[in-house]
């Protein structure tokens, strides 16, 4: 699935020594976007799904900086993925128009998230069947 809509996972580098670890992850550089806003999650229980929605616009890189979690992205023709993010060294890029929840949250679990845009509702898609009505070019 990553190939068509172009999810994919990156890896960011890193350097260390006996003092500890530092990731450097740089807008139009590590990752295909400027960066216009960052935020994160944490606190999410185990069971709880976050996300459930596509944007329009907007694109996004997920890195759980510290702990775990899962991300489940569909592309809206019945394909999904699930990728685990349990390294703070990386992450995975999502276009927009892709659908996205995350979930299965551990206890630690810090979701740092990049995007391209400064939030906006209205580009944000919160209803599974109206974004695969899009994208397949229904009305």
């Amino acid at each position: 699935m990553n190939q068509e809509n172009g999810v994919s996972m990156l890896e960011f580098p890193q350097r260390g020594d006996e003092r500890g670890h530092l990731v450097i992850v740089e807008g139009a550089q590590d990752i295909p976007f400027d960066i216009k806003r960052i935020f994160y999650i944490f606190g999410s229980d185990a069971d709880v799904v976050r996300g459930r929605h596509a944007n329009l616009r907007s694109e996004f890189v997920l890195i759980n900086v510290a702990g775990k979690s899962k991300v489940r992205v569909k592309d809206g023709r019945g394909n999904e993925a699930v990728f685990a993010l349990n390294r703070p060294h990386t992450g995975i890029y999502l276009p927009s128009m892709v659908w996205k929840e995350m979930y299965d949250f551990s206890e630690d679990s810090v979701l740092l998230v990049l995007a391209s845009e400064h939030y906006d509702p209205d580009e944000y898609i919160r209803d599974y069947e109206d974004f695969a009505r899009i994208i397949n070019g229904e009305k």
